[in-house]
């Protein structure tokens, strides 16, 4: 997701600017600067991502002051996901994200990057390349309890790992087996493998956000795989919490089950490509990881 508010071109401040990897721990103030813009970032996100690509991480500096952002994260040869586009609200309007972008996103190489905008940013990647494949919508309610979880939708353990990291491949455009690992055991993160006949029919994980709980990802062979998933996953996070879950369109599956638990839209992004995207099952995806970081 990306706001920057920003000016053609770049004049005196931005040549001032000074852009470089960020550690883990610097990230961290650019994760509050997300959640001031109310992207509701999960409170463990940046400890799992920054792994992924410790050097895909860019704030640009004045001075001793941090005053913008942008992650280009490569999750392989082929593909990156670009997030986190950000300028300070004292600095917008200045150049600096632009001059960010453009230190940050060579990172990348040739490597086709994925991105969601928001709608009013959208005409600005177009002509920054990129071409829109589907909108993106959040849904968020609290959800009833389940009269009877499926007792098929276990807990993950480190047994599952492998399988769940070859299912997560067929739904994602790369492999990220180190990231899914860290992802699904990390600190307040509850983490459902569904098994159906001892084979991996979806997986789901819900987190701890600045307001209530996301879902993210939800994987599933069908809808039904998808609901069994959803209420084991919304009943580890406890009753009456509100939960958030971000639907790829035109997922209808996907859509009856978050407003058949009473969840309801939100809001919307633009998943937006460079070039020609690995193929994923599409018809698996009932709720993406992350809006920022893919």
């Amino acid at each position: 997701m990306h706001r920057t508010g920003e000016t053609a071109t770049p004049p005196t401040a931005a040549r001032q600017l000074a852009v470089g990897a960020a550690s883990l721990d610097e990230w961290r103030e650019i994760e509050e600067w997300a959640a001031q813009e109310e992207w509701n970032p999960g409170l463990g996100d940046t400890a799992c991502f920054h792994p992924t690509d410790p050097d895909g991480f860019f704030t640009g500096r004045l001075g001793d002051r941090t005053v913008s952002a942008v992650s280009v994260v490569t999750y392989s040869a082929d593909y990156a996901f670009l997030g986190y586009y950000l300028v300070h609200p004292d600095h917008r309007g200045t150049g600096l994200g632009l001059a960010t972008w453009r230190a940050a996103v060579p990172h990348a190489g040739r490597r086709t990057i994925g991105l969601d905008a928001v709608p009013a940013q959208q005409a600005t990647y177009t002509r920054a390349g990129f071409t829109a494949a589907h909108d993106t919508l959040r849904y968020t309610g609290r959800p009833a309890a389940p009269a009877a979880p499926d007792p098929d939708a276990v807990p993950f353990t480190a047994a599952h790992l492998d399988a769940v990291a070859a299912y997560d491949r067929r739904c994602f455009p790369a492999d990220r087996h180190g990231f899914i690992a860290r992802w699904l055991t990390a600190p307040g993160h509850h983490a459902r493998v569904l098994l159906r006949a001892g084979r991996v029919a979806g997986y789901g994980v819900i987190r701890p956000a600045r307001d209530g709980h996301r879902i993210g990802p939800l994987f599933a062979d069908t809808a039904d795989d998808a609901a069994a998933l959803f209420d084991s996953l919304t009943a580890a996070a406890g009753p009456g919490e509100e939960v958030s879950l971000d639907i790829p369109e035109p997922r209808h599956a996907a859509r009856e089950l978050a407003t058949g638990r009473g969840l309801t839209a939100r809001s919307h992004t633009v998943r937006m490509y460079t070039g020609p995207v690995p193929p994923v099952q599409e018809e698996l995806t009932y709720g993406v990881t992350s809006l920022e970081l893919g």
